[in-house]
């Protein structure tokens, strides 16, 4: 009689992460992925000891592949950037991962890896100590939220995408000029907020980095000052 496969931690993510491509974090559950594995939920608690861990280790491996190779290159805003793009990257390409990683904080390799690697550019950013980790944690929000956002339209049907945007012109090119004068004003300038989202993504990460920048060259003119 041959004895039921025993499944390793890395075939569990791998199975999650195809079934996740399928549906959302609160259509997942570990009997669903048991079944797609041939095997029962017992099994699977013997790895993580529940829903939430499993998907926080499915977000983790994510980063993981994000860091993969990541070398420190050029100022610190740079390091910053490329960082924040390698992360944006792997999300566009698993959409539905960024919505587990916006709903589940990680606290694996990948995070830690993340964690380091902003760190460690923040510092040379020239801010005092004190003020790192409170910026650290302003561009993890920052980044998670927004490939969050575009993991959700990412995991949109391409029909539901277009009729989205359907919906969005008509709104927005139908509106009554008295009651909502700016909103007609714009309304052939302003874009949905599926559009063009690369280019937001890095002028909102672009305009908060220049915002350190003006922080760290005070913080040295002080250190100038009172020495």
């Amino acid at each position: 009689m041959t004895g039921r496969r025993r499944w390793s931690s890395d075939d569990i993510l791998d199975a999650a992460g195809r079934l996740l491509e399928g549906g959302d974090a609160e259509a997942f559950s570990v009997r669903k992925l048991a079944a797609v594995l041939g095997t029962d939920s017992s099994s699977l608690y013997r790895h993580f000891r529940n829903k939430t861990e499993l998907l926080r280790a499915v977000a983790d491996r994510a980063l993981l592949t994000a860091m993969e190779g990541y070398e420190p290159e050029g100022d610190w805003k740079q390091c910053v950037t490329d960082i924040a793009f390698r992360l944006r990257e792997v999300f566009a390409r698993q959409p539905q991962i960024a919505t587990v990683w916006g709903r589940y904080a990680s606290g694996g390799g990948g995070s830690r890896a993340v964690m380091e690697a902003l760190l460690q550019a923040l510092r040379s950013s020239g801010l005092p100590d004190e003020r790192v980790p409170a910026h650290y944690h302003r561009i993890a929000v920052l980044v998670t939220a927004l490939n969050a956002a575009d993991g959700g339209i990412g995991t949109l049907a391409a029909e539901e995408l277009e009729h989205g945007m359907e919906s969005f012109r008509v709104a927005v090119l139908g509106a009554d000029p008295e009651r909502f004068p700016a909103v007609a004003h714009f309304a052939r300038e302003i874009l949905p907020l599926g559009a063009d989202r690369r280019n937001a993504y890095a002028d909102i990460l672009a305009a908060h980095l220049d915002q350190i920048e003006v922080e760290a060259s005070a913080s040295r003119r002080n250190s100038e000052i009172s020495a």
